[in-house]
């Protein structure tokens, strides 16, 4: 027998008082006169046990809410930009005057099936964040790929895009579209880039040769620096490199351009050449600076944002007068008496002597100053200044065979 009837049967068959039924079984005096008031309007359903479920909910959300979530969600990911809860709730906060919090939104995200599980995924409370405290701080630059599409469908030409991203505010600086990204091309985005604006503080980028040749021992060009690194000091820009197999470093541009080629690929019109390419980055990077609530930044706010409204950092104004570049190279003389020598990203050609072809050499220099000596005799064979308005740096002998 269930405890509703047997205190029914208590009170209502052995006509006993309700106080005393309601102490012999442990329940309340208003609730059993309730119970017993049920009985005699409905009968054996009063045995029956009763949803707790209220009639109302004031608090719920309203479902005109809910549909604009999932119009939301739908319309984001069309688009291919980020169609998480909490760029969800600042769309509905800051375009339709809508205030729902995150929990709420991933509720109904996961309730109609348009959350993924994903129980593998690294937690992100496993990564150390790191952040730039103000724009120009850090300047973060890698490229990608991306193909273009022939008008038939079928793929076309491979392409890099070169990006420019400040790491404080994640505002894209600079986004070029390139058949092959190249040290002469690293160097003018950053100069432009610099003119619109200013000097960063330093740069992040991984360890590519259009970026840095610190790795590059025993390839051409080792001991040198490239012309973007020359940029660099010559700015007094500090240069940062991601050790390597270490690209979460830099991370921020590498999910940049996850979010970019993602937003790519769901446009209906693929592009077709390196214009229509630069197009679509152009239209993507004002949707993404000005438009798009970011996750990483405060009070979800734009990139353009963060990046106009803070005050930007310089680069340090301390003194490099005796920061020279000294290096020490060996090569042979070839068949026309020169050698090269590669300074600024830019080749060289100097001229020792047709009677030394083939001599082996030790070259050493200090900036702009070079002395080349005879690897096995110690002889000084030439000393000079390099004029970088020449790319050949002639002995001053007049041509022709040496008498």
């Amino acid at each position: 027998m269930t405890l509703n009837r047997l205190l029914i049967t208590s009170v209502v068959v052995e006509n006993r008082p309700v106080r005393d039924v309601a102490a012999q079984y442990g329940v309340s005096e208003s609730w059993l006169f309730e119970l017993v008031a049920r009985y005699k309007a409905e009968g054996d359903a009063a045995f029956e046990p009763r949803s707790r479920r209220p009639h109302s909910v004031p608090t719920t959300t309203p479902a005109q809410t809910v549909d604009l979530i999932l119009e939301l969600r739908e319309k984001l990911t069309a688009t291919g930009l980020d169609a998480g809860p909490d760029t969800i709730r600042w769309h509905l906060e800051h375009h339709h005057s809508t205030v729902v919090s995150r929990a709420t939104i991933s509720r109904y995200l996961t309730k109609y099936g348009l959350v993924v599980p994903e129980p593998k995924k690294k937690p992100k409370s496993s990564y150390i964040r790191f952040a730039a405290e103000m724009p120009n701080e850090t300047w973060q630059a890698d490229f990608t790929h991306y193909r273009l599409r022939r008008p038939d469908g079928r793929p076309g030409t491979d392409t890099e895009i070169l990006t420019w991203l400040d790491d404080c505010s994640r505002y894209a600086l600079s986004i070029t579209a390139h058949h092959r990204v190249t040290g002469p091309i690293v160097l003018a985005t950053f100069r432009q880039t610099v003119a619109e604006h200013g000097i960063p503080a330093s740069t992040l980028t991984d360890n590519g040769m259009v970026f840095t040749t610190r790795l590059s021992q025993g390839k051409k060009g080792a001991g040198t620096r490239n012309g973007f690194e020359t940029e660099l000091r010559r700015l007094n820009v500090v240069q940062k490199n991601g050790r390597p197999n270490h690209p979460t470093t830099q991370g921020k541009v590498e999910r940049f351009q996850q979010t970019m080629k993602k937003w790519l690929r769901s446009q209906r019109v693929q592009p077709a050449t390196i214009d229509d390419l630069q197009a679509l980055l152009d239209a993507f990077v004002t949707e993404y600076n000005h438009h798009r609530p970011h996750r990483s930044l405060d009070h979800r706010a734009t990139p353009a944002t963060v990046y106009t409204t803070r005050p930007k950092a310089t680069p340090s104004t301390g003194n490099r007068d005796n920061d020279t570049h000294d290096r020490v190279r060996y090569d042979k003389v070839d068949k026309a008496g020169k050698i090269t020598w590669r300074y600024r990203g830019e080749m060289y050609s100097i001229g020792i002597g047709r009677t030394h072809t083939g001599t082996r050499v030790i070259i050493l220099s200090q900036d702009l100053e070079i002395r080349i000596v005879d690897a096995t005799t110690g002889e000084l064979l030439r000393e000079l200044v390099l004029d970088t308005s020449k790319r050949y740096q002639g002995t001053g002998r007049p041509p022709g065979p040496t008498r």
